[in-house]
């Protein structure tokens, strides 16, 4: 830490504090928002409050090697969420400081900026056997983007076109697609799920129930069942085709803002500001256990290959 020390005409003393940082620095200093796991490599990816991106190198927390990879700085506010795509080639971030980026993962560099959006982005959304993404923040916009395109980006070719979902009227924090790209999924402010055809560009239906802001949504494979984490502290389960809420979860004490589901879409693993995560039935809810507790808010949840294990991002910077 550097100071200075300056004196004006009336002779009062000012002191400017400076903090230096590390070249390299191998942990988060605040809270982890998203995670993504690449199965293939073993690889984790966390993105904090820090700005950063981190790699991590998750075979070697068996053993006594170190599991920090790399550090991906180029956001200059919050990274709120991340999605990996292509196989585990790149990755997507979405910040507060109102852009969408494009990482080659493996080499950790930044490869394109996208500025479509006029407010934090909150939120992202990928469907694997379209490679496509959706986007999503507190300009209640809703943007799909074409991930073959933006990998394809160079600086002498940075232009990009992009498919909005319109219709929102509150601000946008949580966003979920099925893997064939057929149903987007919202949750915002305004207390409701907004459910669009990516397709056509359509809004499907509105789904009413919740009481407080909707955190966290997770889509079935065929898109016809979400599940919906809300800060009322309830877990919704829906179904899309007949627009309504077929069963309500009450087993978290405050908000829900973390959800995992099964394959088989028959157990949801949630987590929240109470700092547990549970597991449970979706359809006998009575039938849950208590996974763990952490020290600090659950913001995310990833699971390993298989669900053998599953890795958490708290409010704080550890994981």
């Amino acid at each position: 830490m550097a100071t200075h020390k300056s004196g004006g005409q009336t002779g009062r003393k000012r002191q400017v504090s400076f903090v230096i940082r590390d070249e390299v620095e191998k942990q988060h200093r605040s809270g982890v928002s998203s995670l993504q796991f690449d199965d293939a490599t073993g690889r984790l990816y966390s993105a904090g409050k820090d700005s950063i991106i981190r790699a991590w190198d998750t075979r070697a927390c068996t053993g006594n090697g170190d599991p920090y990879i790399a550090s991906m700085e180029h956001h200059i506010d919050w990274v709120n969420d991340v999605v990996l795509c292509c196989g585990g080639k790149n990755l997507i971030s979405a910040s507060s400081d109102t852009t969408v980026k494009v990482w080659n993962a493996h080499k950790s560099y930044c490869m394109s900026t996208l500025r479509t959006h006029k407010d934090y982005v909150r939120a992202l959304a990928y469907a694997k056997d379209k490679e496509l993404v959706a986007s999503a923040g507190l300009d209640k916009s809703i943007f799909l983007w074409d991930v073959n395109t933006l990998t394809a980006l160079t600086a002498n070719n940075n232009t990009v076109t992009t498919t909005s979902l319109p219709g929102s009227k509150n601000s946008i924090y949580s966003l979920a697609m099925n893997p064939a790209g057929t149903v987007v999924v919202s949750g915002s402010t305004e207390k409701v799920l907004r459910v669009w055809d990516p397709r056509t560009c359509t809004k499907t239906c509105k789904l009413l129930g919740h009481t407080d802001n909707v955190k966290a949504l997770v889509l079935n494979r065929d898109g016809t069942r979400c599940l919906s984490g809300s800060s009322d502290g309830t877990i919704k389960l829906w179904h899309l085709g007949e627009q309504q809420c077929i069963h309500t979860i009450h087993v978290h004490k405050e908000g829900v803002w973390a959800l995992l589901a099964n394959d088989a879409f028959t157990h949801v693993i949630s987590g929240g500001r109470d700092r547990s995560i549970y597991m449970t039935e979706m359809r006998q809810s009575k039938n849950f256990a208590l996974v763990c507790e952490e020290q600090a808010s659950i913001l995310k949840m990833v699971p390993e290959t298989d669900f053998s294990g599953i890795w958490v991002a708290t409010a704080n910077s550890t994981l």
